[in-house]
């Protein structure tokens, strides 16, 4: 991609960064200044942090670009066409609040979020543009339209298994990428991801696989970025569909391009296959 041009810094859309100083964050900033069409509007971090007042650029190892770290959102929000947040679900919301306030569009990357935080997503969203997914990689998200159409295709002949490696500091599990794929298994199958269709831990006497199930298998080490699989097991035969994630890059890259698609969309709660385009595989 190529740099903002300075000469055509008006048509550039005004992004501010939430969790500014963390590894997303600084992935982010960086993957702004390098995306022809984006301009960093605003970095913020939580009150107290020990980064705040520093120059975002530098954090992101870009060079000094003028933009530092603060924690009064409100008046980024008010000056932005667009905010990107990899948070946590409590600072996710809060911010989905003020983005429906602004009418900006909202990218949301934040995993870990419960029913009721979407809930709250999708009250912003009858005000602003939020596109929430659990994964913000374009191959992931084709990787869950190919998991529907599999498990639509083959029915409960065949096991659903997923298996998700992450890094050792991951704190939630299943990742939300994995529950992901498992939202666009069970989409197939036309049945909730809910209790009675999955499984999340296996340990003793279970007894014999259900059918129809889902079940999930995680593991935690190292530096993993993020590896996911997904395996139909049927009878006598095997399907495994893979995604290895190499580089952090790759979310903020697809988080960009989110940000710049919401662009004059209507209000509404969308996903990474709506910027895609994939709902119809």
């Amino acid at each position: 991609m190529l740099l903002n041009p300075e000469t055509n810094i008006m048509s550039n859309k005004r992004i501010v960064v939430v969790g500014a100083a963390g590894r997303m964050g600084r992935m982010l900033i960086e993957t702004i200044h390098h995306t022809e069409g984006a301009i960093l509007a605003g970095a913020i971090e939580r009150v107290g942090s020990p980064y705040l007042g520093q120059d975002s650029g530098l954090l992101a190892n870009i060079g000094s670009n003028g933009v530092m770290i603060t924690d009064d959102p409100l008046p980024l929000f008010a000056a932005a066409e667009a905010v990107i947040d990899f948070t946590t679900p409590e600072s996710t919301t809060h911010y989905a609040a003020l983005a429906a306030q602004a009418r900006i569009v909202h990218v949301v990357g934040t995993t870990g979020l419960t029913l009721g935080d979407l809930k709250k997503l999708e009250a912003a969203g009858r005000h602003a543009v939020i596109i929430q997914s659990g994964n913000m990689s374009l191959g992931v998200n084709l990787l869950a339209a190919l998991v529907k159409r599999v498990a639509q295709t083959l029915g409960e002949d065949f096991d659903v298994e997923i298996l998700e490696m992450h890094h050792r500091m991951k704190v939630d599990a299943p990742s939300g990428t994995a529950l992901l794929l498992g939202e666009a298994a069970a989409a197939g199958r036309h049945i909730p991801l809910d209790h009675a269709h999955t499984v999340r831990s296996r340990d003793g006497h279970t007894g014999i696989r259900k059918s129809g199930t889902i079940g999930f298998a995680t593991l935690r080490g190292g530096t993993v970025v993020g590896d996911h699989s997904v395996v139909f097991a049927g009878p006598s035969e095997r399907i495994t569909l893979s995604h290895v994630a190499e580089d952090r890059a790759i979310f903020a890259r697809g988080a960009v391009r989110a940000a710049l698609w919401g662009q004059g969309k209507k209000p509404s709660l969308y996903s990474m296959m709506d910027v895609l385009n994939l709902g119809d595989i």
